[in-house]
């Protein structure tokens, strides 16, 4: 059995307790000739809703394959991931696809902007999956580019713009179906440090501002201490730690320099 890892007992944006995630010994092997891959071993984990929380790890640590599992891209071989009260491993298709379009949105390392498109048509295109009347899409597609400062670039195709700009344009695409859950794979991997710090900003602000659920893969763990309110760290596939983050941002804004 792994050893359960729950949140902290309150949070100032889910101050009724709810969980927004759980997973009971959740499991994901490969084979990969004649050995197993233990990529998600026998983890429980237990994420309030509103909590920013990192999952931080070497290279092959498993944080990346837990989150597509929460993300509903890839289902478990055992155990159970629970979404707000939803097991994902028990879903079908169509309702695991309605999962990833309403619930969850994903924001990854590489953008995953479709070129031919511009940033209008990038950030449209989960209301048109959504079935949004078409009246209303362009609305809300300037109010999410607005709200990354992209308003100047709406008609922009994303090679014509810098990786900072493109990242917040996948932002904007991954809350425009307004999703409880933001995940979040390495979003500031090919960034320089000026521009992650920017879209990490973006981040917490989504976090703090909706009271939005957001679970971060990364492996710095000075980026986890700054933003993230909960650390966890995997090993092997499997949770081996599991601490609260400095927040070295709030200290400094409530107790001055340090």
């Amino acid at each position: 059995m792994g050893a359960a890892v729950n949140g902290p007992a309150s949070h100032s944006a889910a101050s009724d307790g709810s969980l927004a995630i759980r997973t009971e010994n959740l499991c994901r092997y490969y084979r990969m000739g004649e050995a197993s891959i233990r990529a998600v071993d026998d983890i429980s984990l237990s994420i309030r809703a509103g909590e920013f929380v990192a999952l931080l790890g070497q290279s092959g640590s498993g944080k990346s394959s837990l989150l597509n599992l929460i993300a509903g891209l890839d289902r478990p071989s055992s155990g159970s991931v629970i979404v707000q009260g939803n097991d994902l491993a028990r879903l079908s298709r169509q309702d695991l696809a309605k999962y990833r379009l309403r619930t969850v949105g994903m924001v990854f390392q590489s953008f995953n902007l479709i070129p031919s498109m511009t940033l209008l048509e990038n950030v449209e295109l989960p209301l048109r999956f959504a079935e949004v009347d078409r009246a209303k899409r362009e609305a809300l597609c300037c109010h999410a580019l607005d709200r990354v400062g992209l308003t100047p670039r709406l008609r922009h195709r994303p090679s014509e713009l810098s990786g900072g700009e493109q990242q917040r344009a996948a932002l904007a695409r991954a809350l425009i179906n307004h999703p409880r859950l933001l995940l979040a794979d390495e979003p500031t991997g090919n960034l320089d440090s000026h521009t992650g710090t920017e879209i990490m900003n973006f981040i917490r602000e989504f976090n703090e501002s909706l009271a939005m659920t957001v679970v971060m893969v990364t492996h710095e763990r000075a980026l986890a201490e700054r933003y993230a309110k909960r650390m966890i760290f995997l090993a092997d596939g499997k949770l081996v730690e599991s601490e609260p983050a400095l927040g070295l941002d709030a200290e400094l804004t409530r107790g001055g320099a340090l």
